[in-house]
């Protein structure tokens, strides 16, 4: 019996230890994995942390050609923004630090002014409406969105009373309500009734928030001239014959367009449509490092001296 007894305390005490020891098994095991998840978090931080620094490095060097390149207009006394001046130049990735830094630069008035459809005093801006009216047509993109847009950007628009989308915004999750004023970045539309992604990304190259009402004729796309007069969407070839003309001599003074040897009656309108400067320009910087990747979009107003001023800032 006592024998029996002695051998039932050391099987409980083994089956005592053995548990023990799979507890403290699992403590360890668990420790480790968490030790190895925080390491790994911390290690994607410090790498997202190192993208973000490249891709600000990025928007640095942008600024940098944006500035060469207005020291050189001053010294050569030719202001005129082109697609050939350096900022316009595809910019190679370039390896720094164990990571790449890629950018992009592109002049706002080369696209349509968007907020310019609602005047200063709150009443559609015709003229401004008609032209982006011609884009979406362009584009393929129903100009019955257009209303919406003028209701969101028109003071009071969609909250004022009789406003058609005031019940529509506050019932999206999470509900919102329309802007009632200018877009301070493209990407309100995507707030605005009746625009999806698919939508927002066919337009939103064409489009600008900055405050520029007419459009540089030397970087200008295609679309987006023939959006600017009814005669030049009705006829393609004066869009190509102007094209052509900046190729070879890119417009110094906006009266050059009214030169050109086809382009009729609708020169004179179209002077009063385009520059041949550009003031607004937006960087787009991207660092990568050990599969992190950061990129930062910047629109800056660049001032006579080549001082790049803040417009505009985002980052994803």
């Amino acid at each position: 019996m006592v024998t029996r007894l002695r051998r039932n305390e050391r099987g409980v005490a083994i089956l005592a230890v053995l548990l023990g020891v799979a507890l403290m098994t699992l403590i360890v095991v668990d420790f480790a994995m968490t030790s190895g998840l925080g390491f790994v978090s911390a290690a994607n931080q410090a790498n997202e942390l190192r993208a973000g620094y490249l891709a600000r490095s990025g928007i640095s060097v942008g600024l940098a050609l944006l500035a060469a390149d207005a020291r050189s207009k001053e010294q050569s006394q030719t202001p005129a923004e082109t697609l050939n001046d350096v900022w316009a130049v595809p910019f190679p990735p370039m390896a720094l630090e164990g990571g790449t830094v890629s950018l992009s630069i592109v002049d706002e008035n080369r696209k349509l002014p968007i907020n310019s459809m609602v005047s200063q005093s709150g009443a559609p801006n015709a003229p401004a409406i008609a032209k982006v009216e011609r884009l979406f047509t362009i584009l393929d993109v129903n100009t019955d969105l257009i209303p919406g847009i003028i209701e969101w950007i028109s003071p009071g628009g969609a909250n004022a009373p009789g406003g058609g989308s005031a019940d529509f915004y506050l019932g999206m999750k999470p509900p919102y309500q329309a802007r009632n004023g200018p877009m301070p970045t493209i990407g309100d539309l995507q707030m605005v009734k009746g625009f999806n992604e698919a939508i927002f990304n066919r337009v939103s190259a064409f489009l600008t928030v900055m405050p520029e009402p007419q459009v540089n004729a030397n970087t200008a796309s295609p679309q987006v001239l023939a959006s600017l007069e009814p005669e030049l969407m009705e006829d393609q070839k004066i869009v190509q014959e102007i094209i052509e003309a900046r190729t070879i001599r890119p417009f110094s003074q906006t009266t050059d367009i009214m030169n050109l040897p086809d382009i009729g009656p609708v020169g004179q309108r179209l002077a009063q449509d385009v520059v041949e400067r550009s003031q607004f320009f937006t960087i787009s910087g991207m660092g990568t490092y050990a599969g992190a990747r950061k990129i930062i979009t910047a629109t800056f107003h660049r001032e006579t001296n080549g001082i790049g001023t803040l417009a505009a800032w985002h980052e994803d």
